[in-house]
């Protein structure tokens, strides 16, 4: 069976006016939204009800990070505003994302899946190396490493850059991939380091794939993501 690459549209706006503009515009071309930090720190969980509302699922980008039993009551809390997706991140550790996956579950009805972060797509090796305080590393194996991390937890996937994902699902093919920092063929990498186009994702494997100003900051957002779309299905 073909795997289907499902677009979310990142809302990655200061305002719940920003945002539902955003969805007005896409209408019924979109059904999936991100709320990230930005929009989640200036509007908190009304606008993720207020998404549901309007019959689109939602994926809840915090990237948390803390001990395991503040982490597990942030994911029951993001899963009992009905949201399908959840990030943490995998250099929490084991136990913080296995805390996580039981917060998430332990909500009645919830469908909520866990991802695990691994290296933002904003770093290339020398940054990230940087960061880690390494001479040099390879941005392939810490993927991998983060994504075991994710697959001992029993987390749903994981968040890469397309250009390790081929990479996560031969090794493990149970767990799924979000890509984010997609861009469209020929399209700017804005402040992303390690980008792909939505086709190039779509091939290694992606599950999820997260768009954002290629279609939001279009003049016609709801022609851009069928584009996109497109270039999903190619």
């Amino acid at each position: 069976m073909a795997r289907v690459t499902r677009p979310i549209v990142a809302l990655d706006v200061p305002t719940a006016d920003a945002a539902r503009r955003i969805v007005a515009d896409l209408g019924d071309a979109c059904d999936f939204y991100k709320v990230g930090l930005q929009l989640f720190a200036a509007e908190g969980p009304a606008i993720v009800r207020w998404l549901r509302e309007q019959g689109k699922s939602v994926f809840v980008d915090l990237k948390a990070h803390d001990i395991p039993n503040t982490v597990r009551g942030v994911a029951a809390s993001v899963a009992a505003l009905g949201a399908s997706l959840f990030t943490v991140h995998g250099s929490g550790g084991e136990a913080m994302v296995r805390a996580a996956v039981e917060g998430a579950a332990a909500v009645p009805g919830s469908q909520c899946g866990v991802l695990v972060v691994t290296v933002l797509t904003s770093f290339d090796a020398a940054t990230y190396a940087e960061a880690a305080g390494r001479d040099s590393v390879d941005v392939t194996a810490e993927v991998l490493r983060l994504a075991d991390i994710a697959d001992r937890a029993a987390a749903k996937g994981v968040v890469c850059s397309g250009r390790e994902a081929s990479a996560v699902r031969d090794r493990f093919a149970q767990l799924e991939v979000l890509v984010p920092g997609v861009r469209s063929a020929g399209g700017a990498t804005q402040d992303q380091a390690r980008v792909v186009t939505a086709s190039q994702a779509a091939r290694a494997g992606a599950a999820y794939v997260v768009l954002g100003r290629a279609v939001t900051a279009s003049s016609d957002p709801a022609g851009a993501l069928r584009a996109m779309a497109r270039e999903l299905d190619a």
